[in-house]
């Protein structure tokens, strides 16, 4: 248990933690903002929450038992919405990571407001489990919330 408490009170767990909480008030904000300013501020969290993402220690799943889910359906959806009406037709844009792009005829059109809300409800998650203050689940949010990131949205 002492190892568990090591990682998530790391330096960097813990500014990992706080950056999260921090981008989802942002992103939960997004329906007061106008366009310029969340663009802008946009760019300066996103950076920094892939920096501090990628400082958290490494941590492996130690809990038997699914983690708690915080972000509805209805939550991930009002999400996507609200950053999909404030980019309007700057929403989209063409995957170019995928390699089966090489062989494509058609182009994948992707949507940041769905790429942000995927990211917003791994953080809400985790930042939601992390505030129940148990160390175990703790310690697990952070390391699923760590291979998220590998997985999925830290390209």
């Amino acid at each position: 248990m002492e190892h568990t408490s090591q990682v998530i009170f790391d330096k960097n767990s813990i500014e990992f933690v706080t950056v999260a909480a921090e981008y989802c008030a942002f992103i939960e904000r997004t329906r007061d903002l106008d366009t310029a300013i969340f663009v802008d501020t946009a760019l300066k969290i996103l950076p920094l929450l892939y920096l501090k993402a990628s400082l958290v220690p490494e941590c492996e799943l130690i809990g038997e038992g699914d983690l708690e889910i915080f972000v509805t359906e209805e939550d991930y959806e009002r999400v996507r919405m609200s950053v999909a009406h404030i980019l309007g037709p700057k929403d989209d844009y063409l995957e170019v990571f995928l390699p089966d792009m090489a062989y494509s005829d058609t182009p994948l059109k992707k949507c940041i407001s769905e790429d942000l809300a995927d990211i917003y409800q791994d953080v809400k998650n985790f930042v939601s489990v992390f505030q129940l203050g148990f160390d175990e689940t703790m310690h697990d949010s952070l390391a699923l919330c760590r291979d998220n990131f590998a997985l999925y949205w830290g390209q």
